[in-house]
């Protein structure tokens, strides 16, 4: 008898399933892979995707992630694989986590939310 987890189970074993991430300042690509259970090419494209991700870098062009960074691609990729957000959608989801709410909800603070909105379905062809 075959028995399938539930996307919560899956959630949680792959969270179980990552390491804690080390005391240190820098990671290179291949130890931050390894922390996300990523390939490194796939990090490398998902700074060209994501703005949040920028890893330091130096001589010759090497990458040093920080711990913030490897915090932001595991919440990529909990969005992407667990969550099943596409990219744009995923992007725009850690846009709307960093941004801080105002205390007060103006008119056009709520119009340029309705209108970044209506435009994301425009792109993608819905409509409103």
């Amino acid at each position: 008898m075959l028995v399938t987890k539930s996307r919560a189970e899956r959630k949680k074993q792959q969270q179980v399933d990552l390491p804690p991430i080390p005391d240190k300042i820098y990671f290179t690509i291949g130890e931050a892979s390894k922390l996300c259970g990523l390939e490194q090419h796939v990090l490398r494209y998902w700074e060209q995707e994501f703005s949040q991700l920028k890893p330091v870098k130096r001589q010759g062009n090497r990458r040093y992630y920080q711990r913030k960074d490897i915090l932001i691609v595991r919440r990529i990729k909990q969005l992407l694989y667990d969550e099943g957000f596409t990219i744009e959608g995923a992007r725009l989801k850690l846009m709307v986590e960093e941004t801080p709410l105002p205390q007060k909800y103006d008119h056009e603070f709520l119009r340029n939310i309705l209108n970044g909105l209506e435009g994301l379905l425009s792109e993608l062809g819905v409509e409103s």
